[in-house]
């Protein structure tokens, strides 16, 4: 197993990789990142000169796939040389003494978070032309010579081989895969997908793209999958545009032909956005896992594989748009004032006090940290968020289990697949 190391072994560890003579400073972890570890450090030569970079490495203890880390090397590097906006890759090993594989690149200023792009005034410019330089991005990347070595996974049978090992059965997901199985879209030559092409694995500057990141997830596919990933609802953060809250398919699928990418109709990318939705859901459960078993404890995982219900509901928005929309007007809404508390309890009620801690971890803890804390912080205030949602809608009505609400919402969406016996919540 690989040894984790502290900052100051993880700086000696590098600095023979980054130049002779050179000395590493400013070694910082920085924020996010649930499946992979990123530190930003300078580099300063004997002259004096800095050259800013970024270590991207395994979490130690926790390997990835046989030569993961090189694919995902090789693929920044071909998207580098073709000339589309990836940072300069320097350096790949698959140890060499940095606690668990990893690489160094060229460090990119500019922001990756992807409220601020969505909201900041600063990134109006960018936000006008976004949609336009992603699907320009896209098309240069899946004109790219494939590598001969990279896999070309079947999406549908890969999410049933996970679904099925869980052993936690989702009746959504469930449906999803029966809907997708029945009308499946066009074949298309594979090509070199980047597999998490969204906002999040972004660099942006206030005119607009500045590199593409995050490229552990890349492989041969359809190229279409790119684009509907980018369309998952997850991925809008809250805006309500489809394609990564920024604009509407048509414009993005209109961009992605003038750039010289393939005819996509807007049917065939509605079952890739379908299929990410999906797969988004089941990287939630995968995630859940990895925190429940042990495997490893993380407040962040712990989150994300409480998102599960949430993919249900957009499978099921995006599967039945009409019944389910009403399906959720027939739910009494929260009216947004915390839920009374029986005696002896009294005020404070339950969300009364989770609303004080998340302001508490958003109003002192985030401005007083940085890097991975304040990221963290932020992460656990989303969480007590969730809880308190929950406590605000209630229970279900008297006699109306979970899987019959469930059920009841399903037939709503596919009769010919559930048989509507339950009153809906």
């Amino acid at each position: 197993m690989a040894a984790d190391l502290d900052g100051n072994e993880l700086a000696l560890a590098l600095a023979p990789w980054v130049g002779r003579g050179a000395t590493i400073e400013g070694l910082a972890r920085l924020s996010g990142g649930a499946s992979k570890e990123t530190w930003a450090f300078d580099a300063v030569g004997t002259d004096g000169t800095r050259t800013e970079l970024i270590l991207r490495r395994n979490p130690p203890g926790r390997p990835s796939e046989p030569g993961a880390v090189d694919n995902e090397a090789r693929a920044i590097s071909i998207a580098h040389d073709a000339g589309l906006p990836v940072p300069e890759m320097l350096v790949v090993s698959e140890g060499a003494g940095w606690g668990a594989p990893g690489m160094v690149m060229r460090r990119i200023p500019g922001e990756t978070i992807a409220r601020r792009i969505l909201r900041d005034p600063d990134y109006g410019p960018a936000r006008s032309v976004l949609v336009g330089q992603l699907a320009q991005f896209a098309a240069g990347l899946h004109a790219c010579e494939a590598p001969a070595n990279f896999a070309a996974p079947d999406p549908l049978a890969g999410l049933r081989e996970q679904l099925d090992s869980f052993g936690r059965p989702s009746e959504v997901f469930e449906l999803a895969l029966a809907e997708l199985s029945a009308s499946p879209p066009p074949p298309r030559r594979p090509v070199l997908v980047h597999g998490d092409f969204r906002l999040g694995n972004l660099i942006v500057g206030p005119e607009g793209l500045r590199a593409v990141l995050d490229w552990e997830l890349t492989h041969l596919a359809n190229p279409a999958e790119d684009l509907g990933w980018l369309c998952v609802k997850a991925w809008r953060f809250g805006a309500a545009p489809p394609v990564a809250g920024l604009g509407s398919r048509d414009e993005l699928l209109a961009a992605y032909r003038a750039a010289g990418g393939a005819d996509i109709s807007v049917d065939e990318l509605r079952w890739w956005e379908i299929l990410g939705t999906l797969r988004w859901g089941v990287i939630c459960v995968n995630q859940a896992w990895t925190h429940l078993s042990g495997a490893h404890r993380s407040v962040e995982l712990a989150a994300i594989g409480r998102r599960v219900c949430e993919q249900e509901w957009d499978l099921l928005l995006l599967l039945q748009p009409e019944e389910a929309t009403r399906a959720a007007a027939r739910r009494p809404r929260p009216s947004g004032a915390a839920m009374p508390a029986p005696a002896p309890h009294g005020r404070p009620t339950a969300s009364e006090l989770l609303e004080a801690v998340r302001e508490y971890l958003t109003g002192q803890v985030m401005p007083a940290t940085s890097g991975q804390l304040s990221f963290h912080a932020r992460v656990a205030a989303n969480a007590l968020a969730i809880i308190a949602r929950e406590l605000e809608l209630g229970p279900l009505p008297a006699g109306a289990g979970l899987a019959d609400a469930v059920a009841a919402r399903l037939a709503v969406a596919n009769p010919k697949y559930f048989d509507a016996t339950a009153s809906l919540p």
